[in-house]
């Protein structure tokens, strides 16, 4: 069985394989980890178009992460799905 992990924007368990990862750094950033291999506290969001728009709307990542995601980080998830999706 493949891990299983909870995407912040649908709030759906699926694959990990099926998400990508957003990590806090120790600068206090939130960066994009699509190898979701490094330290961090960590958040999820899936492919779907309407979870990243729920996302980037309501900054649910910033929520999840208690840090401030600004737009460059929904621009980079938006950005990795359209190259791998």
């Amino acid at each position: 069985m493949t891990p299983q992990r909870m995407c912040v924007a649908c709030r759906q368990m699926k694959d990990k394989r099926e998400l990508v990862r957003c990590r806090v750094t120790p600068e206090k950033t939130v960066e994009l980890d699509p190898t979701g291999k490094k330290s961090g506290r960590g958040a999820y969001i899936c492919s779907s178009p309407e979870c990243r728009k729920k996302a980037r709307k309501c900054d649910l990542l910033s929520k999840a992460l208690g840090v401030s995601a600004g737009a460059g980080t929904y621009d980079a998830i938006d950005a990795f799905w359209e190259n791998n999706g």
